[in-house]
């Protein structure tokens, strides 16, 4: 397999063609943005730990029967993938309160929940990623119900595997943003990251946040707590 021109650049990843149509390679970056990129700057080492934290995550959820994009690490900074046309939703899944929910509703951080929560935003920088709802994805054409019924059962399912895998490491999933795309065929694989950028994760004991909230908020030993995380996963 051999790297071609590159497809896309994003805020956290470059994504490169190959000699396969079918597959891209994924190459992490360690730049690092909050607030729809209103806030910018660097975390040394974070496209290491994003890249073998997401593939990590990904092995373990095909075994559990949620298939994924993911083919193969080349690299601690480089994974090749299986070409996947993006649903433009953002599938949110919250277990406590935190984040833009509190601040939305006006309620304290680690409140938590009788049953995770779930939303959807449109994934659109340029609107800001608005949330929206089944009716509103169903009238925007974004997915089919039949789509949307299997990404919310994948979540749900994600959402289980990575609160108790998590939990044995003494670490508190609070919520997690993940994203699902199609590959030719039409089958709907889960895609993008599963790591500190996109996942809220708290020390079960001293609520210590481990995760990009250390960026975001300014709490200082960012590339700390990703390390933590590495560790505490013994990956």
């Amino acid at each position: 397999m051999r790297q071609l021109d590159m497809l896309y650049e994003g805020k956290a990843k470059k994504v490169y063609m190959t000699d396969d149509p079918e597959v891209l390679i994924v190459e992490y970056k360690d730049d690092a943005t909050a607030f729809n990129g209103e806030k910018r700057g660097t975390i040394v080492g974070k496209r290491a730990v994003n890249n073998r934290m997401t593939n990590y995550f990904m092995r373990l959820l095909e075994g559990c029967g949620i298939p994924t994009h993911y083919i193969e690490e080349l690299s601690d900074t480089r994974t090749a993938v299986k070409r996947a046309d993006i649903v433009p939703l953002e599938v949110i899944v919250r277990n406590l309160s935190a984040g833009s929910f509190a601040k939305r509703y006006g309620v304290a951080e680690g409140i938590v929940f009788k049953q995770p929560t779930v939303e959807y935003s449109y994934k659109d920088d340029s609107l800001g990623d608005p949330l929206l709802n089944t009716s509103h994805a169903l009238a925007l054409g974004l997915a089919v119900p039949e789509d949307l019924a299997l990404i919310r059962e994948y979540a749900a399912q994600i959402n289980h595997f990575l609160k108790s895998t998590l939990s044995e490491c003494g670490v508190t999933l609070v919520d997690f943003k993940v994203e699902f795309g199609k590959l030719t065929g039409g089958k709907i694989v889960l895609v993008d990251e599963i790591s500190p950028d996109t996942c809220r994760f708290w020390d079960s004991k001293t609520g210590e946040k481990l995760d990009k909230d250390r960026f975001r908020l300014d709490l200082g030993n960012v590339e700390g707590a990703y390390a933590e995380m590495m560790k505490r996963l013994g990956i």
